[in-house]
């Protein structure tokens, strides 16, 4: 997990939104899209960033791809920010 690539993925509000959707249930990326004003092509380039920073993770059903959060991020990010905030209160 690179936190760097995390927070860059998390810095776009569209990102942080399909985060949201996938926090619910899993979803296609068709799924994803019809909750968007956006085409296709740019809901996959915003998953492919999330799945470069490991924050989604994708399984082939079929001719589908079904996209789900990867909560063990989170919990590391979690984690770090954590230990982060706990060195500060030391000093």
């Amino acid at each position: 997990m690179s936190a760097t690539l995390v927070f860059k993925a998390l810095a776009d509000p569209t990102r942080r939104a399909i985060i949201d959707l996938l926090k619910e249930q899993d979803m296609t990326a068709g799924d994803i899209a019809e909750q968007f004003n956006m085409k296709k092509p740019s809901i996959s380039h915003h998953l492919s960033t999330l799945q470069t920073a490991e924050l989604v993770l994708s399984e082939r059903n079929g001719q589908h791809i079904i996209y789900s959060l990867n909560t063990t991020v989170f919990q590391d990010i979690m984690m770090w920010m954590m230990n982060v905030s706990g060195k500060e209160n030391e000093k």
